[in-house]
């Protein structure tokens, strides 16, 4: 059977008229979570949480298109840890952040539903744009920054972030990603870098304009040239964006690892200080509830036999509770610890002295702005940043893919193929491809 608007994207001549002249279809396919099923993993531990066991694939009614906003035919998304929290059900039901939108005014309205498209990436292509869109048309061919602003505040002018109704598209709205349409707003379109396939192009999205606002935009850590840069987890999902960040901006990362293969995934992007936490053992936390001053001072001491006496500038954080005491402990005078998310927990503990008296700052960051994401997406785009995909699922396997990441069993992100049949489509520059081809292999040759 075919489908008129994969043709429509595959075929090498199509128009913008041609995208509007297309029906846009009564129902699409997509990756759901149910609301009366919220309570099927009460009693079970997160580990025992199982995402194959929540996560849908299912037809669903396409929304009505309001002012301001596009649907968007997906080829290709990605899973993020937000996709996961979706699936278990933690910290709170995804369906709480549904209910309080759909409040907000009869358009969001359609948010609040029995059931919840997830998805915070997409590459895909423009079918159609709302009252107000100017900027985009019909056959535009983009990827998605997830961050829903209504700015009706003051609040959010000078920062989106700080809208007072901010959200994260997919997670907090529903008509996300995972899907073979999705619901977007124009000022969440960027354009898709063209020497990257869909799945490729679909996969930095959150996770490279969350490293960096964390890393490098003045409000997170402010990164310059010759700052010494610990990034936890420096070839995971978020922290491979940290790394190379570091790198391109003439930085000095000391990656953070948690084995021989992760290490040389950060020799292979082309870090030199490495450190492999479980080969040398480091344990910050004597019991439940002492941390153990001792390993802080033996973990400097590694650093600095890595930087060359120096402590670190920056701190790159987001395992949270695990981690803290010692990023806070290492940190040089003056430095910087940038925190985001918390996956080892949310509690963080730290001795109060080497902050207050060493003039150390704790910086808060979430996600970024469009501003933001647009840079990076335009690092990505310039082959100066690379994709960290390592393997592709079919959207019927998001499941697997989810079950995956929660259980850590991948590497870099994982990308679902939603509309596109196929990995290696939609590369439009392959001379530009030629040049960095290696680099965009990096996390798929491991």
């Amino acid at each position: 059977m075919t489908n008129p608007i994969l043709d429509a994207i595959t075929a090498p001549d199509s128009t913008a008229d041609d995208f509007a002249a297309l029906a846009v279809p009564e129902s699409y396919r997509a990756v759901t979570v149910h609301k009366d099923e919220a309570d099927m993993f009460q009693g079970l531990t997160s580990r025992e949480k199982d995402p194959r066991k929540s996560l849908h694939v299912e037809e669903v009614p396409v929304p009505e298109l309001g002012p301001g906003e596009a649907l968007v035919a997906v080829m290709a998304s990605s899973v993020n840890y937000n996709s996961v929290w979706t699936s278990i059900f933690e910290p709170v039901s995804t369906f709480s952040f549904l209910e309080r939108y759909g409040k907000l005014s009869p358009l969001t309205r359609r948010h609040d539903l029995p059931y919840h498209v997830i998805g915070s990436d997409l590459a895909g292509v423009v079918l159609r744009t709302g009252p107000g869109v100017n900027a985009w048309r019909p056959g535009d061919e983009v990827v998605a920054h997830c961050l829903s602003v209504e700015l009706e505040s003051a609040d959010g002018h000078d920062d989106t972030m700080l809208d007072p109704e901010q959200r994260i598209w997919g997670f907090e709205t529903n008509f996300g990603g995972l899907a073979e349409i999705a619901l977007v707003k124009s000022n969440q379109l960027m354009p898709k870098p063209k020497h990257l396939s869909w799945e490729e192009a679909a996969s930095p999205g959150l996770v490279n304009s969350t490293a960096y606002r964390q890393l490098v935009s003045r409000n997170g850590a402010g990164m310059k040239q010759g700052d010494n840069v610990l990034i936890w987890g420096a070839s995971g999902g978020l922290g491979s964006y940290a790394t190379q960040f570091a790198l391109a901006g003439g930085a000095n990362p000391v990656c953070v690892v948690s084995s021989d293969q992760k290490a040389d995934i950060c020799r292979a992007m082309g870090a030199e200080a490495i450190i492999d936490r479980n080969a040398e053992g480091y344990r910050f936390w004597k019991d439940e509830h002492t941390q153990d001053s001792r390993e802080w001072k033996r973990f400097g001491k590694r650093i600095r036999e890595l930087t060359g006496g120096e402590d670190v500038d920056i701190v790159f954080e987001h395992p949270g509770r695990e981690t803290f005491g010692a990023s806070v402990y290492v940190t040089r005078k003056g430095g910087t610890i940038v925190t985001c998310a918390s996956t080892s927990g949310y509690t963080h503990e730290y001795d109060n002295r080497y902050l207050w008296m060493s003039l150390k700052r704790i910086v808060g960051s979430h996600f970024a702005n469009y501003r933001e994401a647009w840079e990076a997406n335009r690092l990505i785009a310039k082959g100066k940043i690379h994709p960290t995909l390592s393997r592709t699922y079919t959207l019927e396997d998001t499941g697997q893919a989810a079950y995956d990441v929660h259980r850590n069993l991948h590497q870099g992100k994982v990308g679902v193929l939603c509309l596109a049949p196929e990995e290696g489509m939609g590369v439009s520059d392959p001379e530009m491809r030629e040049q960095h081809v290696d680099a965009i292999n990096r996390f798929r040759n491991v």
